[in-house]
């Protein structure tokens, strides 16, 4: 095979006729069709890469599962049989880790956990044995232990990231959550449920830092400041394309807070924030953006665009009232700047009376 560099495409080339440029474009196709080549193999090496990973995993699961049940049998033994079974294990296997005392324990609460082993080869089995302690240590019952085995296959989360979201409640705040939309009436099935279970109640941005006299524009410069995390609590999908995003209406121009688009809800999102209570007239100026964003953004192949409306705090029954007329489809939701502080550690705390007293006491 005849090789051309990227001098040889220069025009005007002397000596160079039809054969020299058709020999050239079969050189390129050429390696056009190797290039592919070596992207379908590599993808190849990926998949087979993930499916060995998941299937080592899967057997190393059923084994934990399996010593588990074995443990929780003689249980009435108490934990001298535990103690001296990592013993034993150790002696005959000197160089497997993962046997200790405490690990044993887990294999225990593990099959205690989940009696079915069919679960353990399925659901659970996507995710590493360090994941799985992490939720035995931070979640009460296996429904809730199953939805994060899930989020955690679905998303790529890391142990920490999966430990910062269970402890902000997201289970709680996505599946528990009474929710407050007109995606039901509003959205063809399946996108209604999607979009619904996309959503969260409250939202949480405790990575922004709190001051008592933040505006909205305060709020969404902090969020697009730290674009990473506002992602991650938004959930998987969600691809940012720009803050007081402009659209020209008829002359007249308007600036959309946030707008994202959505890759499993194929989908633009407008998101508008409030510092104050929810007001009805929030939600119709959500839905003039929404038909704009639909008019002018929109591509044939998108599904309708989703308008989720976050304030400081909301009356349920008054935001139910103001969706039920709206045309376009609209969630509306309360978040939290910072998390609340536990009520032990509040009673704790001197109020601000207390502060201010001992300050004026201090000056006397």
């Amino acid at each position: 095979m005849t090789y051309y560099t990227v001098d040889d495409l220069r025009p005007g080339r002397p000596g160079w006729g039809v054969k020299q440029f058709s020999a050239l474009a079969e050189a390129i196709d050429h390696s056009n069709e190797y290039l592919n080549i070596v992207e379908s193999i590599k993808q190849e090496i990926r998949t087979a890469q993930y499916r060995a990973t998941v299937s080592v995993n899967r057997e190393l699961l059923v084994l934990y599962h399996s010593i588990g049940e074995v443990i929780n049998e003689h249980k009435t033994w108490g934990n001298k049989f535990v103690e001296n079974l990592a013993a034993d294990i150790k002696m005959s296997f000197p160089d497997a880790t993962g046997y200790s005392v405490r690990n044993l324990k887990y294999m225990a609460k593990f099959a205690l956990r989940f009696p079915e082993k069919e679960i353990v080869q399925a659901a659970l089995a996507q995710i590493t044995w360090y994941h799985h302690i992490a939720l035995m240590d931070k979640v009460k019952n296996a429904d809730e232990h199953i939805w994060y085995a899930e989020q955690v296959a679905k998303n790529g989360w890391s142990r920490n990231v999966l430990v910062h979201q269970i402890e902000s409640g997201l289970y709680q705040r996505q599946v528990l959550a009474e929710k407050v939309s007109n995606f039901e009436s509003r959205l063809p099935s399946p996108q209604s449920e999607l979009a619904a279970q996309t959503m969260k109640d409250p939202y949480i941005f405790d990575f922004i830092p709190f001051k008592e006299d933040m505006i909205e524009r305060d709020i969404e410069q902090a969020l697009v400041k730290d674009v990473t995390k506002l992602l991650l609590e938004l959930g998987t999908g969600f691809a940012f394309l720009g803050n007081q995003y402009h659209l020209n209406v008829g002359g007249d121009d308007f600036y959309i807070d946030l707008l994202f688009y959505n890759l499993n809800l194929r989908c633009y999102v407008v998101i508008e924030l409030k510092t104050g209570e929810f007001k009805p007239e929030y939600a119709g100026q959500l839905n003039f953006y929404l038909s704009a964003v639909d008019g002018i953004l929109k591509k044939e192949q998108d599904n309708p665009s989703i308008g989720l409306l976050l304030c400081k705090s909301k009356n349920d029954l008054v935001a139910e009232y103001s969706l039920k007329d709206m045309s376009k489809p609209i969630g509306v939701s309360a978040y939290q700047i910072t998390s609340n502080l536990p009520k032990e550690l509040e009673c704790q705390l001197p109020s601000v009376e207390d502060i201010q007293k001992r300050i004026k006491g201090a000056k006397e």
